[in-house]
């Protein structure tokens, strides 16, 4: 694939390959990225505002599929 051939892909075609692309790098790099202490903390700060109130967040499973309607496919 040239670097102006996912250009032709539909929006969720792109998307698909986003996720399979991110995919193939968080099985690489699973072991390999360290964070800081300051990450580590913000990570589990975010953690207990979610849990404290999951009102706010989104499930993928919705989101992608709204992207997909708006992109008129699937």
């Amino acid at each position: 694939m040239t670097t102006t051939d996912y250009l032709k892909l539909s929006v969720s075609e792109r998307i698909q390959l986003v996720e399979d692309i991110w995919d193939s790098i968080a099985a690489e790099a699973s072991n390999t990225v360290e964070l800081s202490q300051a990450q580590i903390a913000e990570l589990h700060r975010r953690i207990a505002e979610h849990r404290a109130d999951q009102s706010t967040s989104v499930p993928w499973e919705k989101v992608r599929r709204l992207l997909v309607m708006r992109e008129g496919g699937e």
